[in-house]
């Protein structure tokens, strides 16, 4: 990934915020000598020094199948919004862009079929997702319907053992700019363009 110095972070904070904002994420391998990409909801946590990813694929999907032993990228996706040179303070000296925050992950994936592996992922996830909701739903995995669904899913976890970082939020800009881009993102009224503003306020804060 292409990542200018004012852009590149190595902060874990950095890393664990994105993964919290969306862990619904792009898993790119190759496949008879083409990229080959899956989205899909992963588990994210530290462990034994590494970041760590765990999810699953239904078995229909070939990405599994010769996907072992390969060195494959996992994309996680923050918030992004356009930034218009209209909110600066000298527009005509200025141009369009787009801000946004992103991270790669490079490592090899470890296939899982046991089934009581498969059902704490699924289990997870499902709890993950279902927080704050009144009567959660629960993945039940000794149920017998549970089994025969475990069946059709192939589950993976991922050790990243490369990390790229990009936070693009005109921290190339001067301070009055980036107040700027920040009202006018916020004046949009889209929730896409309040959480980029709310990002970008808290790089300013700490600068």
């Amino acid at each position: 990934m292409y990542i200018p110095q004012a852009f590149g972070t190595q902060d874990p904070a950095a890393l664990d915020r994105l993964a919290a904002y969306n862990a619904f994420g792009t898993l790119v391998s190759q496949s008879d000598g083409a990229p080959l990409a899956s989205h899909l909801p992963v588990l994210y946590r530290r462990a034994e020094g590494r970041v760590r990813l765990a999810g699953h694929w239904a078995r229909a999907n070939p990405q599994w199948r010769d996907i072992e032993g390969q060195r494959v990228l996992f994309i996680l996706h923050g918030p992004h919004a356009y930034i218009s040179p209209r909110w600066y303070l000298e527009p005509e000296k200025n141009v369009p862009t787009w801000n946004y925050a992103v991270a790669h992950l490079y490592g090899r994936l470890r296939l899982i079929h046991d089934a009581e592996e498969l059902g704490r992922i699924v289990a997870a996830l499902a709890a993950q997702y279902e927080a704050g909701a009144t009567q959660p739903w629960r993945f039940e995995s000794t149920a017998e319907s549970a089994r025969a669904r475990l069946q059709a899913i192939v589950g993976f976890e991922l050790a990243a053992d490369e990390i790229q970082i990009k936070i693009k939020f005109n921290q190339n800009h001067r301070a009055e700019n980036i107040r700027g881009a920040i009202e006018g993102l916020r004046a949009e009224g889209s929730t896409a363009a309040a959480e980029v503003a709310s990002w970008m306020e808290d790089l300013l804060t700490r600068s």
